[in-house]
């Protein structure tokens, strides 16, 4: 989830002729909401690049910038980086500085077939200095541009982009060039600001906010040549396209969250690309499931005879979801555990055990402390966290990061939907590895799981009703929330974040135990979501959760019902439904959570409470 800036003025134009290093460095502190772990800058001047970076926040970019100024310049780009190819370091930092100081690079995002690349380049004489997967894209961009390109920066960049696999934008600037950027966006955003005399690129607006209000959206798959006067949009094969011009509605102070009027609100919104980027670069050039990060030799993996989740809070309940794939995919008998219980029960872990520990933080000290009394009993441990270089990926044997970029808001949203998706890519990979499926069936349900960011995206963009009826039920004092299968678990995740944010009583329940005692809870008015199960998979399972409806709606509660498209049955039983995309059972968590995420927010809102800050909870709990 880095972040981008990119400045170009004209000499002598107006008091900003020399201007570059200070928009540039403003964009990078509007930028911080991102999240980052490290940042730089390079500018242009006298046909010399100069850069500086630092591992750290921009206070220490500022700090080595004070020590070791940089020449006045009118081009100039930024990057704050959240560390993915490579831990967070002064050389993993961007700008990356190629072709001996002549060309200088940022990259938001993750090249899938940089290694592919990096062994072709190092086959040609080409050295690496870091570990990222960005300076091969610097280092291709460099080899066009001096045998191939004609020393046409616009050229070099339109035929790398057209051997890069993978979601980036690049910018890239020339000593040889220093009246422009040439930039270049797929599946990653990129923006254009337009000023008088000067132009700006940006990951978001934020970058640029203090300077224009007057932008161009990219669209994906194009790369733009800016000037101080002009730019240019064409597409990766060189034709013509055109941008689509926009004023921005919103002022400096809303920057922060990039317009959204929370953090958590845009944590909602940003997990379609959490989603995606989990997925990306989990394929070899043959087709199979490959996730590089898993360093356990392949015959353990065959061996376990148990899996063991453990996480705490909103963690464990993604761990709930992942244990109906896993033990449907692996068939292998797998146990959820909260992290501070595990420990202390004298729990059964062998040899043949592999833990499997979920953190977004990766700082969790329950979770840290289980996973080491783990490794003490022999057991083998994946990490799937979203922190490069944290204590747990560290003290796991293996890490399987999640890309959802940083989470700010205290209450998790995306995390929770890439931890799903990281514990399915290991099921998978681990059905795969022992031959409980073949490669052509993990093939299959990958491609439905990378056609979740898309649907995601369509209950995002149907959030109105939902925010409507949160806000209608600010008043309400309790809410229940019912499911079955992996339904269970997110009717578990909906009532937690209506606890965290909202203060007020919420419970999740399995459907099937409505009978057993819950259903003494339900009176007249009592909103209860329900999380009902596709039609088309389990029809005995939907046909069950049906009937629950009926009864808790014949003793007077307000049912709100989530339920896939075209599904009719229900609607006579609904106060409210609300329609998310069909899809696999075992996909259904990454759609039915949205709402209740929103529904969540939305109410809390309304009832005028600080949402990304809850009262009595920090976002890494780091004591037992």
């Amino acid at each position: 989830m880095c972040g981008i800036v990119g400045y170009v003025g004209e000499p002598g134009s107006s008091e900003r002729q020399y201007y570059a290093l200070d928009v540039v460095l403003e964009g990078l502190r509007r930028l911080e909401y991102r999240g980052y772990d490290s940042a730089g800058v390079a500018v242009v001047a006298d046909h010399r690049i100069g850069n500086r970076k630092k591992a750290g926040k921009v206070a220490a970019l500022d700090a080595e910038l004070e020590a070791n100024p940089l020449p006045n310049a009118v081009l100039g780009i930024g990057h704050t980086r959240w560390a993915t190819h490579g831990g967070p370091t002064d050389a993993n930092a961007h700008p990356h500085v190629v072709d001996h100081g002549r060309l200088a690079v940022v990259h938001n995002g993750i090249i899938e077939n940089f290694s592919e690349l990096r062994s072709e380049l190092g086959g040609k004489g080409y050295d690496f200095v870091s570990e990222t997967d960005t300076e091969v894209a610097a280092t291709l961009l460099a080899d066009y541009y001096n045998n191939d390109a004609d020393h046409d920066l616009s050229v070099a960049m339109r035929m790398t982009c057209q051997r890069l696999e993978g979601a980036f934008t690049l910018l890239a600037v020339h000593e040889e060039h220093e009246d422009r950027i040439v930039a270049a966006r797929r599946n990653s955003p990129l923006v254009i600001g337009l000023g008088e005399n000067e132009n700006f690129l940006g990951s978001d607006v934020s970058g640029f906010i203090d300077y224009t209000k007057q932008a161009v959206e990219m669209g994906n798959d194009q790369m733009v040549t800016i000037t101080a006067q002009d730019f240019e949009i064409t597409d990766f094969e060189g034709n013509p396209a055109e941008g689509k011009p926009f004023e921005v509605k919103w002022d400096a102070t809303q920057a922060e969250k990039g317009g959204f009027s929370s953090f958590m609100d845009k944590e909602i919104h940003d997990q379609p690309a959490a989603v995606r980027d989990t997925l990306l670069g989990r394929l070899d050039e043959k087709g199979r499931l490959t996730l590089d990060e898993l360093h356990i030799d392949e015959s353990v993996l065959r061996s376990v005879d148990k899996i063991v989740v453990i996480a705490c809070g909103t963690a464990a309940y993604a761990g709930h979801v992942a244990r109906y794939a896993i033990e449907h995919w692996c068939r292998i008998p797998t146990e959820v555990e909260l992290a501070h219980e595990f420990r202390y029960r004298d729990p059964i872990v062998t040899e043949k055990t592999l833990v499997v520990a979920l953190s977004q933080s990766g700082e969790t000290m329950d979770t840290l402390m289980a996973i080491r009394h783990a490794r003490e009993q022999g057991a083998k441990v994946i990490a799937i966290c979203n922190t490069n270089g944290s204590s747990i990926p560290r003290e796991s044997d293996a890490s399987l990061y999640t890309h959802a970029g940083p989470e700010i808001a205290v209450a998790s949203t995306k995390a929770f939907l890439a931890q799903i998706t990281a514990a399915y890519l290991l099921g998978l990979y681990l059905a795969q590895l022992r031959g409980n499926m073949y490669s052509d069936e993990v093939i299959e349900i990958l491609d439905e799981l990378q056609k979740m960011p898309e649907k995601v995206q369509e209950v995002i963009d149907n959030e109105k009703q939902v925010q409507d009826l949160g806000t209608q039920m600010s008043d309400a004092s309790s809410v229940l929330f019912l499911g079955r299968h992996v339904g269970f678990p997110v009717a578990l995740e909906g009532a937690l974040k209506l606890k965290e944010i909202a203060y007020i009583h919420a419970e999740g329940f399995a459907a099937g135990e409505l009978k057993h005692g819950p259903i003494a809870l339900i009176e007249e008015g009592q909103p209860v979501f329900v999380i009902v199960p596709s039609p088309r998979g389990r029809d005995s399972l939907h046909a069950k959760v049906v009937s629950n409806i009926q009864e808790i709606r014949a003793r007077g509660a307000i049912t709100i019902v989530i339920a896939e498209e075209g599904d009719e049955d229900v609607k006579q039983y609904a106060n409210h439904i609300i329609y998310v995309p069909q899809a696999p059972s075992l996909m259904q968590p990454l759609l039915a959570t949205v709402p209740l995420q929103v529904f969540a927010c939305a109410l809390a809102g309304a009832k005028g409470y600080d949402v990304d800050q809850p009262r009595n909870l920090a976002k890494s709990v780091t004591v037992e």
